[in-house]
């Protein structure tokens, strides 16, 4: 047999060998050799075998895992997008990511007791809603602005004839009150969102509560279990009540103004919470309020927007205010009317990033409801707010406020008392309210002691007019430093 030449190899260039091994000639092999070698082999596909099984355990539960995620965050979305439609879409304005945007948030009651009514019935349309507020919110000055809107407000629904303003949603849904609200506050509405009362108390709990300052005693039986004043973590049945809480106001004016001004109180202090959370715990938070709430949002534009509003200082960057009304009674029916000039410069002035106020005096819930009143005037932020001191004031002429005021309605007009304590807060007494027993024709301010009198004749010089300061030991009975009867002719005072 001719053997096959060979052929040296080039210089730096070995011969090349098979990556695994080298082959060993057949000749060379033993028995012995020939099963290690085969040993060997086989050993090397189970290895591969094993690892590519491995590989492939691997990746399904990978693609398991991730199918649950999807699953687990569609159920969110599903929840939130509740009772959002296209019509409701196509009413809403479009933003740009970092552009300030408003958002409608409406509070409405779908309790059992509710549905099972022949008033309200199971169709969501048949209610109205409790609560109106609108939001502005500026991601890239990290500032939210709440704006309540009285609910018994007076409009002209079209074809619908006048009516309250929460009838819009018994009328038409959300997407009719989004139109109805954006034309009555003259601004566009991008983002809408409606929280059931019924389950609000689930939303606080599932937080573990939220801090707020009760600024006084809530005690109204129609809520809910009395509330002390004072700063607390309130959990969801309490935090239900200081929302619904309107008759622990009867002695200060309109239940619902400073119902509402707790509300954004409450609201906020949910927003602090959520904020101070890592997205994990934002993401199960969310999952906890979606049966709670229904929104256009997605769960990632929560998400985003939530990183974006990171760092806020809810102290002072967040802004409330009231629209502006006097109530009014037609056709057997208690209505409040907008004063549009005062609401037009108010909304002006929240469009332009500012404060709805430009004075905390201007603010009617003072400091007895929705805890501090920020202002903000120019383009810095709240941090210098103006806040009610209820312990000592000054005028320009020196003349002090201090010490403490009570007030009695003697002039049978409701809210009244609360009116006037309200006024004489803003300059720095410390106030309460009551109801005289008897009427009186003319205002009385009494001193309930000698050292009192300057005081008094200070309380008498805040009212204006001609008011009468008089001693009132043993002639009226108060723990006050002055006592503020207010006869007929305070009546309109305001």
């Amino acid at each position: 047999m001719t053997s096959l030449p060979t052929f040296p190899a080039k210089r730096g260039f070995p011969l090349s060998k098979h990556r695994r091994t080298q082959q060993p000639e057949a000749q060379d092999l033993s028995r012995q050799s020939a099963v290690e070698h085969y040993s060997a082999a086989r050993k090397r596909r189970s290895l591969h075998k094993r690892i590519r099984v491995a590989v492939i355990i691997v990746l399904c539960v990978i693609l398991t895992g991730g199918g649950i995620a999807w699953a687990y965050l569609s159920n969110i979305e599903n929840r939130l997008h509740e009772g959002v439609n296209d019509k409701l879409r196509g009413t809403l304005t479009n933003v740009q990511a970092d552009d300030p945007f408003y958002m409608l948030l409406l509070g409405v009651d779908k309790s059992e007791q509710r549905a099972e009514s022949a008033e309200y019935g199971q169709d969501s349309s048949n209610y109205r809603t409790d609560s109106i507020m609108l939001a502005r919110i500026d991601p890239k000055q990290k500032q939210v602005t709440l704006v309540s809107i009285h609910r018994d407000t007076l409009v002209d629904l079209g074809e619908h004839g006048k009516q309250k303003i929460n009838a819009a949603y018994s009328v038409g849904g959300p997407s009719y009150t989004v139109e109805v609200i954006s034309k009555f506050a003259g601004v566009p509405i991008s983002h809408y969102a409606e929280i059931d009362f019924d389950h609000f108390e689930g939303i606080v709990d599932a937080l573990g509560g939220v801090t707020v300052d009760v600024p006084i005693d809530i005690n109204d039986p129609y809520a809910g279990e009395p509330i002390q004043k004072g700063e607390q973590t309130l959990n969801g049945a309490q935090a239900l009540t200081l929302c619904r809480s309107r008759h622990a106001y009867d002695n200060y004016g309109d239940g619902d103004l400073y119902r509402a001004a707790n509300q954004r109180m409450v609201i906020a202090a949910i927003v602090k919470k959520v904020l101070a959370s890592d997205p994990a715990t934002m993401t199960a938070t969310i999952s906890s309020m979606a049966d709670a709430v229904s929104t256009d949002l997605s769960l990632q534009q929560i998400l985003n927007l939530a990183a974006q509003m990171k760092g806020i200082n809810m102290d002072t960057d967040v802004y409330t205010g009231m629209e502006p009304t006097t109530s009014t009674y037609l056709n057997e029916t208690w209505y409040e009317i907008c004063d549009t000039a005062a609401w037009q410069k108010m909304m002006s002035r929240v469009d332009q990033g500012l404060s709805p106020y430009e004075s905390a005096d201007d603010d009617p819930t003072g400091e007895v409801a929705g805890g501090k009143t920020n202002v903000k005037n120019d383009g810095g932020s709240g941090q210098d707010s103006t806040t009610f001191d209820t312990n000592t004031s000054a005028d320009k002429d020196g003349t002090v406020h201090s010490g403490t005021v009570e007030v009695l309605n003697g002039a049978g007009e409701d809210g009244l008392a609360g009116r006037v304590a309200n006024s004489l807060a803003a300059y720095g007494y410390d106030t309460s309210a009551g109801t005289a027993r008897n009427r009186y024709d003319s205002t009385v301010v009494a001193y309930m002691n000698d050292a009192a009198k300057p005081k008094a004749q200070a309380v008498a010089q805040a009212l204006g007019g001609e008011v009468e300061v008089v001693p009132g030991e043993g002639v009226y009975i108060s723990d006050a430093d002055v006592l503020v009867v207010l006869g007929t002719d305070l009546r309109n005072y305001s």
